[in-house]
């Protein structure tokens, strides 16, 4: 079968862009012949042709021109025509989905639209960034209540879009790879890295967006220093906003031995559609610190600690429980 795998972006610290590598490496073992349609790439994936489209090279015309992508009218109708020779078009999230939708109405392909959420507005902390994703949100939408198939990745966002949409989903978590996230991983290599040793320490890996909680992650982590003054916070990721000062993002093949290297993984995030890195955590055999939000009740096990929503004084609690 001839599958085509739609995607905005595909960067190896984005949770919808590692979900994408998942599933094409998936299609490939079961002998599908996979292409990735996107509008950047920086991995390559063994087996899959990777289609970029192209966009802008500064971040802020990057998400100018994802917003009003419907506006290149010769480069939708070009990809289109590319897609008429495939049997499945699976897409992840606007503006992909315009040539999903495109595809299945000229050359009645079949559309599968994977549902991986949009960031309710609250969340977001300035007036521009509030108007923009409100305005992604309705185009997303717009897009993908017209897919043959729905799939969300948790139930959480299989109720938003059925209440949005009136149209019903089913779901379907993303399947963590158990030969790379597993108990028993040296941890010595990345704590020697850094040289915390014997330090206690507590891990946030994901992208730095408002939506994160990156600001209420660094209060909780205080609050925890007079009870233990030799504890220690690695915050790995990428900026989408440009307002965030980070340390860099981690490379996917070492994942593993940041998730080994830590004693929590803690995550203040306010909104999540699924939140891979806290599975792949538990799947290393961590415990986790989160807000009770989203999916999560449906994904922490029964060695994590889930509080209410922005409740600082909790949260550290909760670390200073488990880390003591």
């Amino acid at each position: 079968m001839r599958i085509a795998i739609l995607t905005p972006t595909l960067y190896e610290f984005s949770g919808i862009d590692r979900e994408v590598e998942l599933q094409a490496k998936q299609c490939v073992q079961r002998g599908d012949d996979v292409s990735v349609f996107t509008l950047d790439a920086a991995i390559a994936l063994n087996g899959v042709s990777i289609i970029i489209l192209g966009m802008p090279k500064k971040l802020f015309w990057q998400r100018v021109y994802r917003l009003f992508f419907f506006f290149d009218i010769v480069k939708i109708f070009r990809y289109i025509r590319a897609l008429r020779n495939f049997d499945v078009i699976y897409s992840h999230l606007y503006p992909m989905n315009i040539l999903a939708l495109g595809a299945k109405y000229f050359y009645r392909k079949r559309y599968v639209y994977y549902n991986n959420g949009v960031a309710p507005a609250y969340t977001f902390h300035k007036f521009h960034e509030k108007i923009y994703i409100n305005f992604f949100r309705f185009l997303t939408n717009l897009t993908a209540r017209n897919a043959d198939e729905v799939i969300s990745i948790s139930n959480f966002l299989g109720d938003i879009f059925e209440k949005e949409n009136k149209k019903p989903s089913r779901t379907q978590h993303i399947a963590i790879d158990s030969n790379r996230f597993h108990p028993g991983i040296d941890r010595t290599n990345i704590r020697l890295r850094y040289g915390f040793d014997k330090n206690p320490l507590v891990l946030y890996v994901g992208r730095l967006s408002p939506h994160k909680g990156i600001d209420l992650l660094i209060r909780s982590f205080r609050e925890i220093l007079p009870n233990i003054p030799q504890a220690r916070l690695i915050i790995a990721g990428r900026p989408t906003f440009s307002s965030y000062i980070f340390a860099g993002a981690v490379p996917d093949e070492e994942l593993p031995y940041y998730y080994a290297a830590c004693d929590i993984y803690a995550t203040a995030s306010l909104w999540e559609g699924f939140d891979m890195p806290l599975v792949e955590a538990q799947a290393c055999g961590r415990s986790v610190v989160a807000f009770d939000i989203g999916p999560h009740k449906e994904l922490i096990n029964e060695n994590g600690i889930l509080v209410p929503p922005k409740n600082v004084a909790q949260f550290s609690k909760a670390l200073i429980k488990l880390l003591l």
